[in-house]
């Protein structure tokens, strides 16, 4: 069997502890604010608590995606210690990096011709992206070969879901998400949107409700309608959430109450910094596995 590494994104918002003890090296993205660039090193450079403080006082974060050179600086040491390569990237209907990704392989592999890169366009974000590497390196601890992780992914990634609520309107109104006008009267009327990613990794909204205590319930109905086996679910479920750890802590409690079957407990995550400028404060997120998304 080939000596492989399994590698991310920063983006994938798990732990950096989490990261270390699953021997997962991940690639970090970088953000901009108050005129200064700073790594997405998930919390380490700046806390999450002070980031999310800075946009509340007025701060507008802005990021850009990482290129074909900075993937060839972080994979090429692998390649010359002998070892091939299974990258999962953020969507590419979020981000140009696999764009990036897939030049850095090609260039290489006229390097390194001996060597494989596979790459995976995980076509979801966050802790979404988080849980799909998370299975990813289940299987590879487990013995499974390069290749046939890589099968599997590929053939599982739009099996994990991705649904999302948000109390604070102003960043997805910036990012185009929604539109202006319905950010105004959203925020006026209490509505905390309820959104999902598509099978193309895009983020796209799905119902208007009003009340976080609604869209709370609502969230957790999604899950139940979509999880494998309904509430007889027995996978991992994981929820990221941007500086409202308390409303992140409400849908996991009615999660476990749901979901008796879990696979441990629900794991909460902070949404780091790259996607935070996206989002902005306020936002929950949940993730699982159930059947394919559609568009």
């Amino acid at each position: 069997m080939s000596d492989y590494i399994l590698s991310c994104c920063s983006t994938a918002d798990m732990p950096l502890e989490y990261f270390q003890q699953r021997n997962i090296p991940f690639v970090v993205y970088h953000f901009n604010m108050d005129g200064q660039e700073y790594p997405d090193d998930l919390g380490q450079t700046m806390s999450f608590d002070e980031f999310y403080r800075r946009i509340a006082a007025g701060a507008l974060p802005t990021t850009s995606q990482v290129n074909a050179a900075q993937f060839i600086e972080f994979f090429e040491p692998f390649l010359k210690d002998g070892k091939d390569i299974l990258h999962i990237s953020l969507s590419s209907g979020l981000s140009g990096t696999y764009n990036s990704v897939v030049m850095a392989r090609e260039s290489l592999l006229q390097k390194y011709p001996s060597r494989k890169i596979l790459v995976v366009d995980s076509l979801g974000a966050s802790s979404g992206y988080g849980l799909l590497v998370d299975m990813a390196a289940d299987m590879k601890e487990s013995g499974a070969s390069l290749e046939e992780v890589h099968a599997w992914v590929e053939e599982n990634k739009l099996n994990v879901h991705h649904w999302f609520f948000s109390t604070d309107l102003t960043h997805y109104k910036r990012g185009g998400r929604i539109s202006a006008t319905s950010a105004t009267v959203g925020n006026l009327l209490n509505i905390c949107p309820l959104m999902n990613m598509d099978d193309a990794g895009k983020l796209i909204p799905r119902e208007k409700i009003r009340g976080k205590k609604r869209v709370i319930a609502e969230i957790v109905e999604k899950m139940v309608e979509h999880a494998q086996n309904g509430a007889n679910y027995s996978g991992k479920c994981f929820i990221s959430n941007s500086a409202c750890s308390d409303d992140a802590q409400k849908v996991a409690e009615r999660v476990e109450e749901k979901f008796p079957n879990l696979k441990g407990k629900v794991r909460i995550n902070s949404i780091g910094a790259v996607i935070g400028s996206h989002t902005g404060p306020g936002t929950v997120a949940l993730f699982f596995v159930g059947d394919k998304r559609k568009g």
